[in-house]
């Protein structure tokens, strides 16, 4: 606990009890009065304090509002994308309420020899649109899971929307399943990018700060209020509901399944590593790079 922060756990029915075998009898009120008065109030702890901090940390957070910056400006599109948490399908509790006429039961622990499958939600956020596109994923969060979403949102809206564009921005974590340590991720960007014929500049957010991607606090949250409560039955009800995410600043969501699977525990060849069409910044060039396409004729 911070020593400068003054808490109890007692409840004023306690402290009304407490003061009483003092000699102060006082009611229940009273006290519930001399907390509200002294500001005292019921709260929740806060995830605020940070595991870490890279000292690199400022000079990224810079680099990425040029990076911003110049892409709003332009005629090309700007992405912040991330995985949403892993969910078991099956009849296993979640946070929320529902309107109904009787309790609804459910699992008493969430044990995955229970699930029917899994679904993994994987999102893409378009900053100057205000829209969001999710891809529900059944198998494993992988790096090809990512492109594969990526390039589907590419081809079915990214270029009718952006039909100008020469080059487009991802704005994203340094972890999973696109780590920026890791050939994974950068070996099946390539692949990507060649086959849609974009260069794909990526903009990595520094360690302990993913909750400053904009996915974040942009398109999560307000998908996750529109599944509150419901229990995930099935793959196709997630996406139904999933669908219903919007706002009153006129988010809405796209919601497509991605029923492939995908492997885990590849590795990238030597090979692979070295015809990788990579140009790497000056400043920050681990966080900072763009993927350019390999012509088949080169």
């Amino acid at each position: 606990m911070n020593d400068e922060v003054i808490w109890t756990d007692l409840t004023a029915t306690d402290v009304a009890k407490r003061l009483a075998e003092t000699g102060t009898p006082v009611s229940v009120h009273v006290v519930e009065q001399l907390f509200e008065v002294t500001g005292f109030g019921r709260r929740q702890a806060q995830k605020t304090c940070s595991m870490g901090e890279h000292p690199d940390r400022n000079a990224q957070f810079l680099r990425i509002a040029e990076f911003k910056k110049e892409y709003f400006d332009s005629l090309n599109p700007l992405l912040s994308i991330d995985t949403k948490k892993k969910e078991l399908l099956g009849n296993f509790y979640r946070d929320g309420k529902l309107f109904t006429k009787a309790t609804i039961g459910t699992f008493d622990h969430d044990f995955p020899s229970f699930a029917k499958g899994v679904v993994i939600p994987h999102g893409l956020y378009d900053l100057k649109l205000n829209r969001g596109y999710l891809h529900l994923g059944t198998s494993h969060d992988t790096s090809e899971f990512a492109c594969d979403a990526l390039e589907d949102w590419w081809w079915r809206f990214g270029r009718l929307l952006y039909p100008q564009a020469t080059t487009l921005l991802l704005l994203c974590d340094g972890g999973g399943s696109n780590s920026s340590r890791t050939y994974l991720f950068k070996a099946a960007l390539q692949a990507m990018v060649n086959r849609i014929g974009l260069p794909v500049r990526v903009a990595h957010y520094p360690p302990y700060t993913s909750k400053y991607n904009p996915i974040e606090h942009r398109l999560f949250p307000h998908v996750t209020r529109a599944c509150q409560g419901v229990m995930f039955k099935s793959v196709a009800l997630v996406k139904e509901l999933m669908e219903k995410t919007q706002t009153r600043t006129g988010l809405n969501v796209v919601v497509d399944i991605l029923d492939r699977v995908y492997e885990t525990g590849k590795k990238v060849a030597e090979e692979i590593k070295r015809t990788l069409n990579i140009l790497r910044d000056s400043i920050l060039p681990l966080w900072n790079y763009q993927m350019l396409p390999i012509s088949k004729f080169s």
